[in-house]
């Protein structure tokens, strides 16, 4: 008798789990993009026979996990990096490490001129116009000196898309948060060097040149690590 309670409760307990994988293999199952409406909860209550209730608690559960946004008084969407996690490695736990940021840029580093390589083998004609115009982007913000970091990671995004690797795309997190970290220790000029290495790297993607674009976004990230091992060594003389 107690262990048949004891299953009840685990089933009840674990039922918004079920429903959450249920209502996952429903958005892939019917290929629902970013930015695509869900069914209100009634609709997937009467889907799966479930109280309301738990069809919440299944879409709260999916909403921690970067799959939905809930839009108070407009419903339920796709998210626009569905899965994507804004921190996938936990770095807002090594943030005090003063080699966290070094680090990850040797990483970027191994990764990243391959990704380049990868994109100017498989670049599209409309990756080829993308990649360009976000460097006409950024260039604009140098000159206008605005904060540029945005731009700089959406070329980032579009060479990991370019090189047409699933998982390419789901680094991006790791490298925007360099960026960020990076971009304030940047003068005038060491921004208008970076913008001159991702036209460098946008110009070798147009020519599907894999060794130009491989060896291009290395000088980039090898600048980027220079640029903080200085700025770093810097801050402990003073």
């Amino acid at each position: 008798m107690e262990a048949d309670i004891v299953m009840i409760k685990s089933s009840v307990h674990n039922l918004p789990e079920k429903l959450s994988a249920d209502i996952l293999k429903l958005i892939i199952d019917a290929d629902l993009r970013p930015g695509d409406k869900l069914p209100n909860e009634m609709v997937f209550s009467k889907k799966f026979n479930a109280g309301r209730s738990s069809v919440r608690e299944a879409m709260k559960l999916l909403m921690s996990k970067n799959i939905i946004n809930i839009r108070q008084g407009s419903g339920t969407y796709v998210a626009e990096h569905p899965g994507i996690s804004e921190d996938p490695l936990g770095l807002v736990f090594l943030e005090n490490n003063p080699r966290m940021l070094y680090d990850l840029l040797e990483i970027r580093i191994l990764v990243e001129p391959t990704i380049a390589a990868m994109a100017a083998k498989n670049a599209s004609a409309y990756d080829i116009k993308r990649i360009a115009d976000v460097c006409s982007k950024t260039e604009s913000l140098i000159m206008l000196g605005q904060n540029f970091v945005e731009a700089d990671t959406d070329f980032h995004k579009a060479v990991a898309a370019a090189s047409k690797n699933l998982i390419a795309p789901r680094l991006v997190p790791m490298v925007g948060r360099t960026i960020r970290a990076v971009e304030p220790l940047m003068d005038q000029r060491c921004s208008q060097d970076a913008v001159r290495c991702h036209r460098a790297v946008a110009d070798a993607i147009a020519s599907h040149d894999m060794a130009k674009a491989k060896d291009y976004m290395y000088l980039h990230i090898a600048c980027n690590r220079r640029l903080l091992s200085e700025k770093q060594e810097g801050q402990i003389k003073a």
